[in-house]
């Protein structure tokens, strides 16, 4: 099947373009002596893993049902991060993972001797309190953050048992970004590693975009690992293992015109397919849209829920848009699909995987079955 032969809506992955990312994380790793591992809040396509599978196993979970799918689709070590363990679910995490981490003293306190006894190597998050993070809901060292231990609360006493530290500091940063955090998780808490065996940098760093100095970053790793080498460091981005490797392809169904703004209304939702733009809010590349120029026609583009916001911006186009052309939402596989929703029972989007033949095939296709068994 060819792409022009799919009914949209849909989300398409392309197989060439998760190799290349892929391949270029594997060159990081291996030429900084790191773990870069797979996070599932970004994406957890997992019959896309097989592609994955040929390039890494390890991974990291933020929920039972995150570590379950990491366990049976990649198999490798599971890296589990939680802000809240509860007894309901401190058994079946430690029964799953290989490495778990603490978000307070008070769960290390509550449960640290039964990760031990169970073989699972502790570790504790750390906020080194260091912000490079301009849009505050994706900022996890705000003031008054909910994750992570300062250094005033450890007072200079790390809990005996604790295996590794970990950070999380970052958002689609540059290795700029990555040294300043560093220097500052360093100084907090560098009086701590040599009793430790791990520590785990966290995700946000965006090695795959254009422009990111891959070598700087590479440099920076075996510097870090120069100074500590007896700690294996783990860095576990989720945006970088899927930047730019999938697109929503949507239709124009009708055009209207209030107050002279013209909107497009398509067969998607910004509210239930790309929760990101209202979100972050970000306005995403349109692959068929060209630059403003005087005197060409705007179009809003809108959803087709009943959400009066369900709108990002205009575009402009060479030329008119009518019911029945398709529109290309660039960049709306890492962090889009895992958040999606089926507010208003719209027909949720396809899968689709392109191989690097170009040939495509489902992933997965929805129906009224998937909308009902979500609502009870």
């Amino acid at each position: 099947m060819k792409v022009e032969q799919i009914p949209t809506p849909y989300y398409i992955v392309y197989e060439d373009r998760l190799r290349r990312n892929f391949e270029l994380i594997n060159r990081v790793e291996r030429e900084a002596g790191v773990n870069i591992i797979m996070a599932f809040k970004a994406n957890a396509l997992w019959r896309t893993f097989p592609i994955v599978r040929e390039y890494n196993r390890d991974f990291t979970a933020s929920s039972l049902n995150e570590l379950r799918l990491g366990n049976e689709e990649l198999g490798g070590e599971a890296h589990v991060y939680c802000p809240v363990y509860t007894d309901a679910t401190i058994d079946e995490f430690l029964s799953r993972a290989t490495h778990l981490t603490f978000n307070s003293l008070s769960q290390w306190l509550k449960y640290g001797e039964k990760t031990l006894a169970a073989g699972v190597s502790p570790g504790l998050r750390v906020n080194p309190q260091c912000s490079v993070i301009e849009t505050e809901i994706y900022n996890p060292a705000l003031p008054g953050s909910r994750f992570g231990v300062t250094c005033e609360q450890l007072d200079g006493i790390l809990p005996e048992g604790i295996e590794g530290l970990h950070f999380h500091a970052l958002c689609e940063s540059s290795s700029y970004d990555l040294a300043k955090v560093l220097a500052a998780f360093e100084e907090q808490f560098g009086g701590y590693f040599h009793r430790l065996k791990w520590v785990n940098f966290g995700g946000g760093h965006l090695m795959t975009r254009d422009g990111y100095d891959v070598a700087h970053l590479i440099s920076l790793l075996r510097d870090f690992r120069g100074r500590y080498p007896w700690l294996a460091v783990v860095m576990e981005p989720g945006s970088a293992w899927m930047w730019r490797t999938g697109d929503l392809v949507a239709e124009v169904l009708d055009v209207v015109e209030n107050q002279g703004v013209k909107t497009a209304i398509i067969d998607v939702s910004f509210a239930c397919h790309m929760p990101d733009c209202l979100e972050m809010p970000y306005k995403p590349v349109v692959t068929q849209s060209v630059p403003e120029t005087e005197g060409m026609t705007k179009y809003r583009l809108g959803g087709n829920s009943c959400l009066s916001g369900d709108y990002v911006g205009d575009w402009c186009f060479d030329k008119n848009l009518c019911p029945g052309d398709r529109l290309t939402f660039e960049d709306m596989n890492h962090y889009t699909t895992v958040k999606t929703t089926m507010f208003n029972g719209i027909q949720h989007p396809s899968m689709v995987l392109c191989d690097s033949n170009g040939d495509c095939s489902y992933l997965r296709r929805f129906d009224y079955e998937d909308y009902k068994n979500r609502m009870s």
